[in-house]
């Protein structure tokens, strides 16, 4: 499938996005060298993620996968000193990788990091988050709304990534496809969500 949004106009927006610190610029910058680097969450994205933080006043965070932890420092920026971000990443060596970006940040501190399968951190994360960012495989997208919806609080913010999947959604015929369809079904009818 051709990119969804004009080459051009993906320019203008990373042109007039605000800058983001230079730890995190550090980060995308390393993360560029990884295999699985498309997986990054970019500037822009990174950005969106700060200002919704922000907007919901966010103190607790939960993500569904850290992979080299732009995502979550960009949350904890934003935070106040004594917010907290809980993310999960499942591959080790990401992790570890993310961990010591965290140790070299002012906010690092407000960032607790669990390894292992996402279903199963999930069950250790307290109750009344006030933001919960799920960018981890594709298949188990379904899974993780339903396991983690209950621990949002009233009002809070529930962010899924990659939704339209480049576009691939309108006729789903992978499986990261069909499950991301599936997912957008479920919370357009989900009479406690608004999307």
């Amino acid at each position: 499938m051709k990119d969804i949004i004009n080459p051009q106009i993906e320019q203008y927006i990373e042109k007039h996005t605000r800058q983001e610190s230079p730890l995190l610029r550090q980060i995308a910058s390393d993360t560029q060298e990884h295999p699985n680097a498309q997986m990054l969450t970019g500037k822009v994205e990174g950005q969106l993620l700060r200002m919704l933080v922000k907007l919901v006043r966010a103190k607790r965070v939960f993500e569904i996968g850290c992979f080299t932890g732009y995502s979550a420092l960009t949350m904890a920026e934003a935070m106040p000193h004594d917010g907290e971000v809980i993310t999960c990443e499942i591959d080790e060596q990401v992790a570890h990788d993310a961990q010591n970006y965290f140790s070299l940040s002012p906010h690092g501190y407000k960032i607790k990091l669990r390894i292992g399968h996402a279903t199963d951190v999930i069950r250790a994360v307290p109750n009344d988050l006030d933001l919960i960012f799920i960018d981890a495989d594709k298949e188990n997208v379904l899974s993780y709304y339903n396991a983690v919806k209950p621990k949002l609080r009233k009002g809070g913010l529930l962010v899924v990534d990659n939704v339209l999947w480049s576009g691939k959604v309108i006729h789903p015929n992978d499986s990261e496809a069909m499950a991301l369809d599936t997912l957008n079904k479920r919370i357009m009818v989900d009479p406690q969500m608004e999307n």
